[in-house]
This record gives C-alpha cells, structure tokens and sequence, in this order.
C-alpha cells in the first residue's frame, strides 16, 4: 500500500510539469543590449588632455580653497532634507529586500479559535445537543514552505537587493547634486561681489569726472552742459549697485535654503575667497570607469540588474508552483471548554499544495512582455546615461580651454580700455575732448571688468560641472568597478556607496 502512495506523489508533480507545457510564453525576449563603456569614443577633447590625474578627491569643493565654502557644503550635507529624504528611501528599500528574502523561508503560523454554542430546544438536533452549551475550539500550528522549483523567489530577493543598491546610489547622486548647487551658488554670490567691484569703481570715477566739471565752471572754462552730462550715468550706476547688492542678499538666501534653514543662516555668509588653483587633467581610466564612480550611471545598471531577475520572475510564473503544508492541533466541533485539549482531539495534516497555469488568457504573456519592455527600457536609460556622461566631460573640458584663451584676451581688452580711459580723462581735463568720450570709454572699460569677472566666474563653475561628471569623488564598490555583479544575489544590502 505505501509503494502505490509514493509511486501516486511523484506522478501528480510529473503530471503538472507535462501540463505546464499548456503556458506557452510566446518566446518574448528583450531587444536592447548594453552599452560596454570601454568601447565609447572617447574624443578628441578627452585624449588630449594629460591623463595622468586621479579621480576627483571626496572633498572636491576644497580646491576653491575656501573655508566657508567647505563648512557651507558640510552643512548642507548634514541639514538639507533632501538628504534625509535619500536616507529614507534607502531604508525603505532595506526593508522591501527583507520582505522579498522572507518568501524564500519557511513560513509558520498559529490559528486557534473558542466559541460557545448554545443549541435551541429544537428537537431536529437529536437527542442529546437541543438545550445544551457546548464548545467549538481549535488550536492549530500551520507550517508551509515552497519549493521554489524555478527559482521565482531567489530571484525576487536578488531583484530587492539591486533596488538597494540602485537606491543607494541614487541617494549618492542627490548629495553630489547638492554639493554642486551649493558651489554653484558660492560662484554666483562670488561674481555679484566682483560686479559690484566694479560697478563702484564706475560710480567712484563718474562722480570724479562730476567734481572736475563743476570745477571747471567755477574757474570759467567749462559749461553747464558738460556738468549735466556728468551727472547723467550716476543713478542708472546707483541703480545697478542696489540691483547688485539685492542679488548678494537673494544669492544668500539660496545658500541658507541649500542648508536646510531659514533665511537668517544666509545673514553670516561673508564674501567669498574662491581661488581655484587645480590643473586641467583627467583619469587615465575614463571612460572605463565611469559605471563605479558615476553613482546616477550606476543606480540606471543596478536598476538594469533588478529588471533582469524581473524577468526571470515573470518567466516562473509559467511553470506549476508547489508548496509543502502541514498542521498540526487539538480541535473540537462540541463538548466542554477544555475537552478539544484531549490527546484523540489531536489532528494531522499534510501534504503538497500545487497550482499552474493552464490558461491564463494571455495574462502571463502580457505581464512578461511588460517586464520585458521595462528591461529594454532600463538598458536604454543606462545606456544614454553613459554617452552623457562622456559628453558632459567633454564639454567642460572645450569650455574650460576656451576660457583660458578668452581670459587671457579680456585681460588685454581691460588693460586697452584702461589705457583709453586714462587718454581720455586727461584729454577733457585740459579741455581737449567733450565729456562724451570719457563716458564712451568707461563705458567700455567696465563692460571688459564684468567680462573679466564672468569669466572667472564661467571658470569656478565649469570646473565644479566637470568635477560632478567624473562622480564627484565617489568611492565605487567592489562590485561597481568596471561592471555591475551579475550576480547580485551575493551582494550585501548596504548603503555605504550613499555614505
């Protein structure tokens, strides 16, 4: 008797396997392929730089050699609740890989009921329940646990695992987001003090200009006129100081906002002392390296990892699902409160629990072409992400060398300007010129102070752009360098990449 019933046990999974033969997945398969970094073009502007720097340091704003700047960051870092947002996220990732990795172990749980029936008079129940209290109680232990014969759990869990990872960098990627908007913003509040600079030196020399024309009508050889031009340019110079001067008062707000508190954070901010002193160079490893330091390109191949064991887990659901149940526990359907405690109250029960699909209406096929098209679509991202990334660094890099020559001719331009300046102011002090082309040349000598300014400012800010194009400064993972883990099952669920 106990050969027939194991002989029938392992025919009914048989039966099922020939059965799943009926849940045709319509051979769907992904379409885009990825992208190896290694095989980009890198370009002319990238190979000829010197390729013999490291990659960005992890403080990387303390190449402006400024001390406020580097509390600024640190404090927005620490502050900012976008930060705190990022963190919550991980976490929540975190605990989504818990649930994932849960059904892979086996499961127990406890059910117990007590309920008291009293039975009518009602002679239909027989002879000995009409009028009586009796009770119905159980106290059953439930076990279960799945075989997995397909891997669909495994595979669920792996896929929690790379959404951490993916998550972690994308909390990597909003503080290195962060830390560039709150240089970028240093830059700017640096280039309105620059500008107002200049814009004072301008109103300085107007209101000398001013003084020497009314000078020169007191000793009876200028006219009212000249002072009425000279006093012509000196509002609208007013009015473009307190313009300035707002914009270093909202420029200081921004940085205060950056930091996570209120505008009065911004009213300690003092001027800055940026002095970048770093040389035009690059990584020898790049672009090979840019998945492991990179963290958005590297979140976009985790997130590729995770839509790959997606895959596979729409792919199981086409295969039978058996599970392996039993219980065990006194239950009683009537008697005394504590009569379902006795031992011949004691019930068993076991056995396989086993579902397939036979048909599903073109519902299992839908779900894997959907999962697929996202896989397809995950691939595309990182593979965008990547050509970005390359030209990115290649932009800053053309913009970077194309200011060095443009500083070098706007220095020339000021001190041409200057020159003429000077030319003229003498000229109309010995009464040689109209006060027109004084003004025309300090109109033009300014115009050449703000180029000077703008362009430093272009400078700071290019650097800090190329600086978030190489990562940063993010210490990639073992498992980053180069590529992805493909098999990321192994992989701890950490966050110290976010770190």
């Amino acid at each position: 008797m106990n050969t027939i019933v194991d002989k029938r046990l392992f025919a009914v999974p048989l039966l099922c396997l020939v059965l799943a033969g009926c849940a045709d997945n319509g051979g769907i398969k992904p379409q885009a392929s990825l992208q190896q970094a290694n095989t980009l073009d890198a370009g002319n502007a990238i190979r000829q730089i010197g390729n013999q720097a490291d990659w960005p340091k992890r403080a990387w704003w303390e190449n402006y050699g400024d001390t406020q700047l580097n509390a600024l960051v640190l404090a927005a870092v620490s502050n900012n609740p976008s930060m705190a947002i990022a963190a919550a996220r991980v976490r929540q990732a975190q605990a989504m890989g818990v649930v994932a990795h849960a059904g892979e172990l086996p499961r127990a749980a406890f059910e117990g009921s007590i309920e008291r029936q009293d039975w009518s008079k009602n002679t239909y129940y027989g002879a000995t329940l009409p009028g009586r209290l009796t009770w119905n109680n159980t106290a059953v232990v439930g076990l279960s646990y799945g075989l997995d014969l397909w891997d669909r759990d495994r595979n669920t869990t792996e896929r929690a695992i790379d959404e951490i990872h993916a998550v972690a960098a994308d909390a990597r990627t909003a503080q290195l987001e962060l830390e560039s908007n709150v240089v970028r913003t240093y830059v700017h509040l640096a280039l309105q003090y620059g500008l107002l600079d200049n814009t004072n030196s301008t109103l300085a020399q107007q209101q000398r200009i001013l003084d020497l024309a009314q000078r020169r009508l007191k000793g009876g050889i200028g006219t009212q006129m000249e002072i009425t031009q000279a006093e012509v340019p000196l509002p609208e110079t007013r009015r473009q100081i307190e313009a300035l001067q707002e914009n270093i008062a909202l420029t200081r707000n921004q940085l205060a906002a950056l930091l996570g508190q209120g505008p009065g954070a911004g009213d300690s901010i003092t001027r800055p002392s940026l002095n970048l002193q770093a040389n035009l160079s690059l990584p020898s490893t790049v672009p090979a390296e840019l998945l492991g330091r990179r963290p958005d390109i590297s979140a976009a191949r985790w997130r590729v990892e995770a839509s790959s064991k997606g895959i596979a887990v729409a792919k199981a659901d086409f295969y039978p699902n058996i599970n392996l149940a039993a219980s065990f526990g006194p239950t009683a359907a009537s008697g005394g409160l504590l009569s379902f405690l006795s031992a011949r109250n004691f019930t068993t029960t076991y056995g396989p629990a086993i579902s397939l699909p036979i048909f599903e209406g073109g519902r299992l096929r839908g779900q894997l072409s959907a999962t697929t098209a996202g896989y397809d679509q995950a691939v595309e991202h990182y593979n965008q992400l990547l050509s970005q990334a390359l030209k990115s660094i290649a932009d800053q890099i053309v913009t970077l060398q194309s200011i060095r020559r443009q500083q070098s001719l706007a220095a020339q331009s000021v001190a041409a300007a200057q020159k003429n300046v000077d030319i003229a102011t003498r000229a109309y002090q010995r009464g040689l010129t109209s006060y027109l082309n004084v003004l025309t040349a300090q109109t033009q000598w300014l115009l050449q102070q703000q180029m000077v300014q703008q362009l430093l400012a272009q400078k700071l800010s290019a650097f800090a752009t190329l600086t978030v194009a190489l990562g940063g400064g993010l210490e990639p993972a073992p498992e980053e360098m180069g590529e992805a883990s493909t098999d990321s099952g192994n992989a701890a669920p950490v966050i110290g990449a976010a770190q």
